[in-house]
């Protein structure tokens, strides 16, 4: 599933294309995708002009003159793609309609941006803007970790009494925003903070060196685009490139590139989830 850098470089991407630009056409293809389309989605969303994209978590956020905002969550395997783009931001003419093609907006810019969602596990809504910090899907998310509430002292008091691995602990939508599998990972193997470790035996001083990682990894991904391990396409259909860069994921059996580190990194499994790190650079 894409995790915060893919989310934000999707966001960026439609940005270009959408901020500013009048939905001319919206065709909805089928009546639901993991959940039932919004009652007379098409209708609502033609003719109106998009304000503003932001991204809150995993979710991208449409703000439309109309006092509505579009959530659109990406799923499994959903991509946002733009084609026709006036500002020569995109390369692509519009495509032929594919199968999976189950939202289509056409702007008024001569834009196309169509949600492509093959497994169908993405979402789409659309609620009062104003209400937004109630929406059942945002209301009980933590601070976004590239924005001020997140911080060391945040983050130890978080923690702090917490009793469940670190990794665990991360992954909590509770706890902070938009934070998945691969991230978590590589957060930890570059403090060197163990993933089993339980939270709350993880020193104050460690924690709050956490958080300027936390920051940095997710930077460095969103520099690259993201990360393509399966299905993930930026809007402009171009894969992200950070997976050529892990220390950890994804590299059971092959050697630890920490200097003077002779030990290969090992996967676990938690909470069902592939956990990797360096049994010697993390403790």
């Amino acid at each position: 599933m894409p995790e915060l850098p893919e989310v934000e470089t999707v966001r960026r991407g439609l940005a270009p294309a959408m901020e500013g630009s009048v939905i001319a056409r919206a065709q909805v293809n089928r009546p639901d995708l993991r959940w039932p389309f919004p009652e007379r989605m098409a209708e609502r969303l033609t003719g109106k002009r998009v304000l503003q994209l932001r991204r809150r978590s995993k979710y991208i956020l449409g703000d439309l003159d109309s006092g509505e905002t579009i959530l659109i969550h990406l799923g499994m395997s959903g991509r946002m793609l733009v084609s026709g783009d006036p500002l020569g931001q995109f390369v692509h003419t519009h495509p032929a309609p594919e199968k999976h093609d189950h939202v289509v907006l056409d702007m008024e810019n001569g834009a196309r941006i169509t949600f492509n969602d093959p497994r169908r596990f993405g979402a789409m809504d659309l609620f009062a803007t104003d209400a937004g910090e109630s929406h059942t899907l945002l209301a009980s998310i933590g601070p976004e970790p590239l924005g001020n509430a997140f911080d060391e002292k945040y983050l130890v008091d978080a923690l702090s009494a917490r009793n469940t691995p670190m990794k665990s602990a991360l992954l909590d939508q509770k706890t902070v925003a938009g934070l998945g599998n691969i991230y978590v990972c590589e957060a930890l193997f570059r403090s060197k903070i163990h993933p089993t470790r339980p939270a709350r035996r993880v020193s104050k001083e460690r924690i709050s060196r956490l958080v300027p990682i936390i920051r940095n990894v997710l930077s460095d991904a969103i520099e690259a685009g993201g990360s393509s391990l399966r299905d993930f396409r930026q809007a402009d259909g171009e894969l992200g490139y950070f997976q050529h860069s892990f220390d950890v994921y994804g590299r059971e059996g092959e050697p630890c590139r920490t200097p003077g580190c002779s030990s290969r990194i090992r996967r676990i499994v938690q909470s069902g989830r592939s956990t990797f790190y360096c049994p010697t650079c993390q403790r």
